[in-house]
């Protein structure tokens, strides 16, 4: 395994054990509000490249997370990918020799 490898993976776990923590804290109340707390939660402290992390990771099938951050998850914003954040901001990226300057 790359060191790069270990990272992503370390990485992950820190989301998941994070993630699950979050939950924790909220299974003392009730499902509705613990559900909404962990969202909350996630949609005000995470930065877009944490979430988006946290999606590709739920998205290949969520193994680790807590019940309740998974439920919760359909109230967590789902941030553009770094494609779509790059076209939104007029970048395109250069095809082959050619370059391509940011539109306006």
């Amino acid at each position: 395994m790359s060191h790069d490898e270990e990272h992503i993976t370390s990485t992950g776990e820190k989301l998941v054990r994070m993630a699950n923590q979050i939950a924790a804290f909220f299974h003392s109340r009730p499902r509705e509000e613990g559900v909404a707390g962990v969202a909350e939660h996630i949609n005000k402290f995470w930065e877009p490249r944490m979430r988006r992390q946290f999606f590709e990771m739920l998205d290949s099938g969520g193994e680790g997370f807590d019940e309740l951050v998974v439920v919760a998850s359909a109230r967590i914003k789902r941030p553009k990918t770094e494609e779509q954040a790059d076209v939104s901001i007029g970048y395109v990226q250069p095809t082959g020799a050619e370059s391509v300057a940011p539109q306006k």
